[in-house]
């Protein structure tokens, strides 16, 4: 799209295959340097960065709401050329939560230097490098139209989310932070009206291309899918009779709190050793 040239890391894919592949090689040497040395806290790191998220988080979402409503945007199906201006202005805030998920592979570096390897999931990894990857391509070739659904809802989730991480960084807050089983119903749920909403431009089409739809949507699918197995795993899988009889319930189990809670995320728990 004429419109991004010359944006920042758009013009060459090269910089986002290398950041990605950065990535992963730290998840790796990293796991390898921590294996022998204790944990650390970050606890001041953690709410600086999760403050951070939050807010742009936030900012994102104001100004989708803001440039698609004033840009008269067709909720059911947008393409990518009627609105003029507010194309170009949701564009400006899609780089931003492209870039977003550059800054989001930190989540995964206080995994490693917390030694919270139960958390670095496939499900956590997938998520994190696949949406870098297909957010430079949806920037370079639909960067506005259809495409502000997705990250709407999200940055919403985010603000959610980042929020909770945040908080749960502060001991004192830990009792009132009931409600992380609904962040992921929540996450479900963003995925499957995304699911509809880009089907509904492929039913009454209006000039979006076809095929990106079809990707999107298959993409969505495959985070429904580990994102329900998580689910079943963390919240609904009832302990055998004999582990009821044998096993005493432990911290990682008390108040709902589990080990591998929301594995594309950077929470805080279980982490009285690191302090």
């Amino acid at each position: 799209d004429a419109r991004v040239r010359g944006w920042f890391l758009l013009d060459s894919y090269l910089p986002t295959f290398f950041l990605t592949g950065a990535y992963l090689l730290c998840i790796w040497l990293g796991n390898k340097f921590m294996k022998d040395r204790p944990p650390f806290s970050l606890r001041a790191h953690l709410i600086v960065y999760n403050l951070g998220i939050t807010l742009l988080s936030l900012y994102m979402l104001i100004e989708l709401i803001l440039a698609t409503w004033e840009g008269g945007y067709n909720l059911q199906c947008q393409n990518l050329h009627s609105a003029g201006e507010a194309d170009l202005r949701v564009a400006k805030v899609l780089w931003w939560y492209y870039f977003s998920k550059v800054i989001e592979f930190t989540d995964t570096i206080f995994f490693v230097l917390r030694k919270k390897s139960s958390q670095i999931t496939f499900l956590h990894v997938y998520h994190h490098a696949t949406m870098f990857n297909i957010w430079w391509c949806v920037l370079n070739w639909i960067p506005c139209g259809q495409s502000f659904f997705g990250p709407t809802l999200n940055s919403f989730i985010h603000v959610l989310m980042y929020s909770y991480y945040g908080l749960s960084v502060i001991p004192s807050m830990r009792k009132y932070l009931w409600w992380k089983k609904y962040l992921t119903q929540a996450q479900l749920i963003q995925f499957l009206l995304t699911i509809v909403h880009t089907l509904s431009a492929a039913v009454k089409p209006c000039g979006f291309p076809f095929g990106c739809l079809m990707f999107q949507s298959s993409y969505m699918a495959t985070l429904v899918i580990l994102f329900i197995n998580f689910y079943i795993k963390t919240y609904r899988k009832a302990p055998s009779r004999t582990a009821i009889k044998e096993t005493p319930i432990t911290p990682e189990i008390k108040n709902g709190f589990h080990k591998d809670y929301f594995a594309a995320a950077n929470g805080f728990l279980n982490n009285k050793k690191a302090q």
